[in-house]
Formats: structure tokens, C-alpha cells, sequence
């Protein structure tokens, strides 16, 4: 449960304000002075904090600065109303995360309060990698594969740098944690840090969220707005699904990477800033630009850096690790001891195909343990947490006769004098015989053979330019891969 601190001379308003947030699950905490908030501070150690701009004795700047100064990293959320006041704004600019207007609006208060927890968590919740399973406190990027040393080696390496990040993989993988991994081991861990979700806000409000707006740039804008780029300056932003972002607005990041400039809405004055860009997406942005859906230019400019989270199904030696950490992590927030898990629990979960990645391997081991009656976890515990019970049976079937299949390919080629590349030209030969036979299946049609694979339009596009495919030729060849004419 997340405590916030409430610094509010007016007792009718503190109480009201206790009241709101404490049907929202909060902890609350509160004062009527910004010397009492200090104190509080001091003993308390709250998540954040959120404080009236006008107090008696420290006002709300003056309070603002004196938390600043014992804990950098704790968001404090001002209340005003006085919203148009030069004031106002400079305090978002000292470093106020943002501000609310009274009398405020309950669900836009709560969406403030919300994204400044999340702040807090990435600034202030340690990512460790790798560590024992025992410190279930801390969270952690587990994998001891050679797929995840090499994630561990970049950040290292990228970390202590400015170089913009790209991290790419699918839903599930961890990237988030990645990205604040890179962020608390970098030079900047004790300055601004900014997360935006560019899929969780809308298209129309993405743009002020970003860079701001002037008074009268808008209907409906009575005041100016510092974007959250503005305010992370010194820090570092996080740009979540950057590849789900409009169009318009990649053009305004591209001229951010290259001039370290920011306009806000309604004003042609470019303001000078100092952000590092961390970007995450799952998306295939090579398909994307095929698509002429996400621009050439962003992407060279975004990858200076790229971290590639392997999915599951690639890093199947870590299983038995994941699974150790999250056993001992649930086990201690259900009071139960570790019961440990069994061998035959272990290689179902290693036959899975894991389409959800590490969180939904968390959440089938969090089910078990629920389940659990006592003893290590057994293969029926598997099967009892998923949500069809068949389903991981059916999968590990499916994979078994795929693997008996390509195992002999697979050594053939691994000792042969092949390529030194030959893992690529591996995977390439199977993905290039894959895509070809689903399209000699549909006639040639395009939504058909990537409705058959699984894959966007785009995404199939991209493949059949990659692999080279001839539409014509491939129609013509009979399923052994003979080609007639």
C-alpha cells in the first residue's frame, strides 16, 4: 500500500482529501504545516507527497524545496488555485512533478496521484539482476542464459553513458524493469525522471503531455502547462510503445534528438532542454516503416543503443531460476513457506509456449501456490493454475512434434563446416520455408496467409521483401517445396 503525505492547512479539505484517497486504497498521512511535513518526512518515509501551495509559516515552494533537498526523489504533487501565476509554473519547474488546480477534479487528482506513484517506483524501487532468489524484496531480471548476459553486459556498458536506449521485445519480457535498471545505474539516477505510456494516453492528449501548451493555445486552456518533457530536464525520460506513437508527434521527438529543443503548443519559442531518451517498444518497427507507420529517421535516431529482450520460449534454460524466484517472491507475500517445485513441474513449464513471456509465467506460478496443498509444486499444480487445463498439455504435444521434427535439421547444420552465422541462416531457412508454404496454402493472399501466422499485414510484407518471395513462384511450388515453372 502506497502512503501519501497531504501537507493542507485547511482541516475540512485534509479531511475530505483522507477520505477520497483512503477508499482508493491509499495510506494517508497528513499536516497542516510544511514544518510538520518535514518532520513527517523524516519518520515516515512516504511514497509522495502532495502539498498546498499556500501554507503558514514555509509556503509550498519553500516546502517543496526543503523535502527536495532531504529526499530528491519523492514526487510532490502542488495544489493551487492559483493555476495562471508565473509562481505556479516556476514551481513545475524547480521540479514540483505537477500540480492541481482547486477546486479540483476527483478522477483528474487520482490520474495525477497515480502517474506520480509510478514515478516513484521506477526513481526509488531497486532493480537488481540476477540476484539470489532469496531477496524476494528487491525486483530483479533474472536469467542466467547467454541471451540475458548479454542484456546484463549493455546495460553495464550504455548505463554511465547519454546514449539514447531502444528497448525492444514482446509484451511480457521486462522491459520496464530494463529501462530502470538503465536509468538508476546511470549518471542521472538522482535527477528527473519521467515515464509516458504513449499507448495509455490519447492521440489528442499526448502532445500536451509532452511538451505543454501556452494559455490560449486550445479550447480549454486557461493557464500554461509545462510538458513532461520540459520538466525532465537534467533527467531522463522513458518513452513506453513508442511505436504506437502518432506520426506527427515522432516528427517532434526526432527534432528533440537532434536539437535538444522543445515547443509547447501555441508558442514558436524553442526552450533548450537536456533529456536522455530511453524508448521501449514491441512492436516491429522494420514492419512499421514499411508501413510508413513509424518514420526511417526516429528509428536510427532511437537505436543508438539496442537492448533485445529474448521471449520465454528463447531462454528455456532459465525456467528453473524464474521459477525459484517466483516461488520464494509469492510464497512471502501468502505467509508460506518455499514447498519448492519438482522435476516433472519444471519440464512442463519448459514445454510451454509462453505467448504472455515472464508475467505470465508469474502468474501461473502465483495460481499454483495458491493452489498448492502442501509439498513441492508437481506437474498437476501446473496444470490446475492455468486458466484452460489442457492448455499447456496440448502446447507441449504441438512443441514435442515440431521438435522431433527440426532436431535432426538442427544437427545437421551444427556439425557441418557451415557459415560461422549459421544460427541465423538456420532460423532464416525455417521463417523464409514458413512464411512461403502459408502463402502457397492461401493462393497468394496476403490477409489470409498472415491471418494463417499469426502476424500483421505489415509484419508479413516485411518478410516476404526480407526472404525475397515471389508471389507468382511461390503459388506455382507443390507442398514439398518443389518449384514448377
Amino acid at each position: 500500500m502506497s502512503t501519501i503525505l497531504l501537507i493542507d492547512d485547511d482541516d475540512q479539505l485534509r479531511k475530505s482529501f483522507t477520505r477520497i484517497l483512503s477508499q482508493e486504497k491509499y495510506r494517508i498521512v497528513s499536516a497542516s504545516s510544511g514544518e510538520e511535513g518535514i518532520e513527517i518526512i523524516r519518520e515516515a518515509s512516504p511514497d509522495m507527497a502532495v502539498v498546498d501551495y499556500r501554507l503558514p509559516g514555509m509556503d509550498g515552494l519553500e516546502t517543496f524545496k526543503a523535502i527536495h533537498r532531504l529526499d530528491p526523489k519523492l514526487p510532490v504533487v502542488m495544489m493551487t488555485a492559483y493555476g495562471t501565476t508565473d509562481t505556479a509554473i516556476n514551481a513545475i519547474k524547480e521540479g514540483v512533478f505537477d500540480f492541481i488546480l482547486k477546486p479540483f477534479d476527483i478522477p483528474d487528482m487520482l490520474n495525477v496521484i497515480e502517474k506520480a506513484l509510478e514515478t516513484a517506483r521506477f526513481m526509488r524501487m531497486p532493480v537488481d539482476m540476477n540476484i539470489s532468489a532469496e531477496q524476494v524484496s528487491r525486483e530483479t531480471i533474472i536469467g542466467q542464459s547467454q541471451a540475458m548476459q548479454d542484456v546484463y553486459k549493455t546495460i553495464g556498458r550504455v548505463a554511465s553513458t547519454d546514449a539514447t536506449v531502444l528497448i525492444r521485445g514482446e509484451s511480457g519480457t521486462g522491459k520496464e524493469l530494463v529501462a530502470r535498471a538503465v536509468y538508476q545505474y546511470s549518471d542521472r539516477a538522482d535527477r528527473p525522471f519521467q515515464v509516458i505510456n504513449c499507448v495509455a494516453i490519447p492521440d489528442h492528449l499526448l502532445e500536451s503531455e509532452l511538451f505543454g501548451y501556452e494559455k490560449g493555445a486550445f479550447t480549454g486552456a486557461a493557464y500554461r502547462k509545462i510538458g513532461k518533457v520540459e520538466q525532465a530536464d537534467s533527467g531522463t525520460i522513458f518513452l513506453d510503445e513508442i511505436g504506437d506513437m502518432p506520426l506527427n508527434l515522432q516528427a517532434k521527438i526526432l527534432r528533440l534528438l537532434q536539437d535538444k529543443r522543445v515547443e509547447r503548443l501555441g508558442s514558436t519559442k524553442p526552450i533548450p532542454v537536456d533529456v536522455r531518451i530511453i524508448a521501449a517498444t514491441n512492436r516491429d518497427l522494420e514492419a512499421a516503416m514499411a508501413d510508413d507507420s513509424f518514420r526511417e529517421d526516429l528509428y536510427y535516431r532511437l537505436k543508438v543503443v539496442t537492448i533485445k529482450l529474448p521471449p520465454l520460449r528463447e531462454k528455456l534454460e532459465d525456467i528453473p531460476s524464474l521459477a525459484d524466484y517466483f516461488i520464494s517472491q509469492y510464497a512471502g507475500s501468502q505467509a508460506k513457506g518455499n514447498p519448492g517445485i519438482s522435476d516433472k513441474a519444471i519440464q512442463l513449464l519448459s514445454n510451454h509456449a509462453w505467448p504472455g513471456n515472464v508475467r505470465e509465467f508469474a502468474n501461473i506460478i502465483q495460481k499454483t501456490l495458491i493452489f498448492n496443498r502442501g509439498g513441492p509444486i508437481a506437474a498437476d499444480d501446473i496444470v490446475l493454475a492455468t486458466d484452460s487445463q489442457n492448455e499447456i498439455i496440448q502446447a507441449n504435444s504441438e512443441n514435442s512434434e515440431i521438435i522431433q521434427l527440426l532436431q535432426p535439421m538442427a544437427r545437421r547444420v551444427l556439425e557441418s563446416n557451415g557459415p560461422p552465422d549459421r544460427f541465423d541462416v538456420f532460423m532464416d531457412s525455417v521463417a523464409r520455408l514458413f512464411v512461403r508454404e502459408a502463402l502457397a496454402m492461401t493462393g497468394g493472399n496476403r490477409s489470409k496467409t498472415a491471418k494463417l501466422l499469426g502476424m500483421s499485414r505489415p509484419t508479413l510484407n516485411a518478410k516476404i521483401e526480407k526472404y525475397r518471395l515471389s508471389l507468382d513462384t511461390v503459388v506455382n511450388s507443390d507442398s514439398s517445396g518443389n518449384i514448377h515453372g
